[in-house]
């Protein structure tokens, strides 16, 4: 099985109850997630984290702490999967779409909505609006919440 690193960036709205969800075209209809994708060979999480979000997205981004890390095995394409939610704040830009042959639909949804999409257990919505994280660290520098 192929290693694949995944990383997506939580975003929330200025009054702090709502996240930036991406809706992607998929083989078996069309599905929301975090903004975020795979990790290219070379950059560092916090790299692709915040070039996934300015492509699917429009915006610019920072990284702070990680909200969660998790696993899964896709067999059908020979995956495991590893998966790293970052907390992040938009520091400037313009949503919008360039790719519309991946994306659907970029928008601020509801927290209790939202949770629904982000693949974590029920009882983590708790953590999702308290925006509790751990630091990430970069080469010996902490990135934390900002």
């Amino acid at each position: 099985m192929k290693r694949v690193d995944v990383v997506y960036v939580m975003l929330r709205d200025d009054s702090g109850e709502k996240l930036l969800m991406v809706k992607n075209y998929g083989d078996k209809g069309s599905y929301y997630t975090l903004p975020g994708g795979a990790v290219e060979a070379g950059e560092t999480l916090q790299e692709a984290a915040i070039r996934e979000a300015k492509e699917e997205t429009g915006l610019d981004v920072s990284i702070g702490g990680l909200f969660s890390v998790s696993e899964d095995f896709f067999d059908e394409r020979g995956h495991h999967a590893v998966f790293f939610i970052f907390e992040g704040q938009v520091l400037g830009g313009e949503i919008t779409i360039a790719f519309p042959e991946e994306i659907e639909e970029v928008k601020w949804m509801p927290i209790q909505e939202a949770v629904h999409y982000l693949y974590i257990p029920e009882k983590a919505e708790e953590q999702v609006r308290a925006n509790r994280s751990v630091p990430y660290i970069l080469r010996g520098q902490v990135i934390q919440k900002r």
